[in-house]
């Protein structure tokens, strides 16, 4: 079993820097603030998540954010993982524009319109990507290439010179 883990002690400064994060407006800083003072004051992490009402695994961890970044660790950090990059490079970018200037038959696809989700299948059955992406990651790789998508709108008309009047009777 590991020893307790309490914060060191804290400078006057620091201690008012905590106190006034206790009126901030988000919710991550007034309760880092806690732990961190009630660290302070000599509670263990299973004391302080009892009386906050969280995890010792919180606590813990807003203990070691203090040793290891100062009163910086109040300022919540991007959740988002540190090895997450587009499957769709910069290099291989040019090929999806290319691959949507032509129609998605010549791909054996049974529409002649892309869609997002298409041009993603297209895109993972060609090898360009280790799994299959969403429509949304197409839409973010055409929005780096500068590229706005807009959805492909289906008009039916007909020859039929009254064809408004009963398509306005029939949809309502």
């Amino acid at each position: 079993m590991h020893p307790p883990l309490f914060i060191r002690p804290l400078s006057d400064a620091e201690r008012e820097q905590l106190r006034a994060g206790l009126r901030s407006d988000d919710a991550f800083t007034p309760r880092r603030c806690r732990i961190l003072l009630a660290s302070a004051q000599g509670r263990d992490a299973r004391a302080i998540a009892r009386n906050l009402g969280c995890s010792p695994g919180t606590a813990r961890n807003a203990v070691k954010a203090f040793h290891a970044e100062g009163l910086a660790c109040l300022k919540e950090k991007s959740s988002r993982p540190h090895s997450a990059r587009p499957f769709l490079t910069e290099r291989r970018l040019p090929a999806l524009e290319e691959l949507l200037h032509h129609g998605p038959r010549l791909r054996g696809k049974p529409t002649s319109l892309w869609t997002l989700d298409l041009a993603a299948e297209a895109r993972f059955e060609s090898g360009w990507t280790p799994r299959l992406l969403s429509g949304e990651a197409i839409r973010q790789a055409l929005r780096r290439l500068g590229v706005s998508w807009k959805r492909a709108k289906h008009w039916i008309t007909s020859p039929d010179p009254a064809y408004a009047r009963k398509k306005t009777r029939a949809t309502g």
